[in-house]
């Protein structure tokens, strides 16, 4: 039997994203993944013989408080990765409706809407890496396929760059009736100011992710959230599994969102941003080094005169850097993590050749 001809076939042409783990490389300072250098000492204290609750409801109310919104206005997931999927099964029909994202940016839009057989729209970010808000409008009066999903990062992941608001204010009005407007909101910790979330009763159709793995240095944990309408919410736990959430992972989070954990939160970000400060600065007077774009995440998106020679040189001083040369616009560039402030000179050592 071949068992590749009992697969879909989007599936067996399907490339599937890779991530920093599944990429891997050798070395001791990893800085290819947005992760915060270290571990916060959390413990379990719940038992582990029964079922977890599908949506704990202390979770949800401790992230509610935390992010200024109503508990039936959150969905709890096994990171925002599964959000993005779980919209994809909720909204959109494989084979006539599709998902639009603009590139550079995250890749699991793409990934995860190609594994159910929904079409992909891609508009390219103009200048600044900002919208390109008249090509998503006609994109947007399309039929076939009819786009149900639009998803935009914000601070956006590879360029750092934050989305202007009035943009997205006017890109929610274009798609009101037509479409969601995802937000990604995956590293706004770092620039809080810049949510979204409170624009949630007036645009009923915009949803906005979250995560713990950035600011709260709980990438492991895979702990995410879903904010939206209530009816958003309800049609989401539809097709989310019946136990999503372990129980030691609701108890981390809870450990993390409370009154300490969100001291370390705090001090986690002041840390980032001032070895982010130190680095780009450290960088831009660097002679291999072409233009360090502006960040508000936790990583910085260099581009080098000679990536390929820069990229080889950090792996040979066991740094391990993300390769962004294959997006769109970002030729010569690699994303560095921000890491400890010896890890940060480290990767300055690296690159004096």
């Amino acid at each position: 039997m071949n068992l590749q001809e009992l697969a879909r076939d989007n599936v067996r042409a399907l490339t599937p994203y890779q991530s920093a783990r599944r990429i891997g490389g050798h070395g001791d300072v990893w800085l290819n993944a947005n992760e915060f250098p270290r571990a916060e000492p959390y413990s379990l204290t719940q038992p582990l013989n029964r079922y977890p609750e599908c949506q704990p409801p202390a979770l949800l109310a401790a992230y509610a408080a935390y992010a200024g919104v109503r508990t039936e206005q959150l969905l709890v997931s096994r990171g925002a990765d599964e959000s993005i999927e779980l919209l994809i099964r909720a909204f959109c029909e494989p084979g006539s409706d599709a998902v639009l994202y603009c590139p550079p940016t995250y890749g699991m839009y793409n990934v995860s809407a190609e594994a159910f057989g929904v079409a992909r729209r891609t508009v390219l970010s103009g200048d600044d890496w900002q919208l390109n808000l008249t090509a998503i409008e006609t994109a947007l009066d399309e039929t076939a396929p009819r786009i149900k999903v639009v998803y935009v990062c914000h601070p956006n992941n590879p360029t750092g760059s934050l989305l202007d608001h009035d943009d997205l204010r006017r890109l929610l009005r274009m798609a009101e009736g037509k479409a969601l407007v995802v937000v990604d909101e995956a590293y706004i910790d770092f620039r809080p100011d810049m949510s979204t979330a409170s624009w949630l009763s007036e645009f009923p159709h915009l949803v906005i992710l979250r995560t713990l793995s950035k600011a709260f240095a709980l990438a492991g944990l895979r702990c995410g959230f879903t904010i939206a309408h209530p009816e958003v919410i309800q049609l989401l736990l539809k097709v989310i599994a019946p136990y999503p959430i372990p129980m030691p992972v609701a108890d981390i989070a809870l450990q993390a969102l409370s009154g300490d954990g969100l001291q370390s939160v705090r001090r986690n970000i002041a840390e980032v941003i001032d070895n982010r400060r130190w680095l780009q600065q450290a960088l831009s007077q660097c002679s291999c080094v072409d233009r360090v774009f502006p960040s508000e995440g936790n990583w910085l998106l260099v581009r080098f005169s000679d990536a390929e020679r820069a990229f080889r040189a950090l792996g040979e001083q066991g740094i391990v850097v993300r390769d962004q040369r294959q997006q769109p616009g970002l030729d010569g560039c690699l994303r560095i993590t921000i890491g400890t402030h010896e890890e940060c000179e480290r990767v300055m050592q690296a690159l004096k050749f």
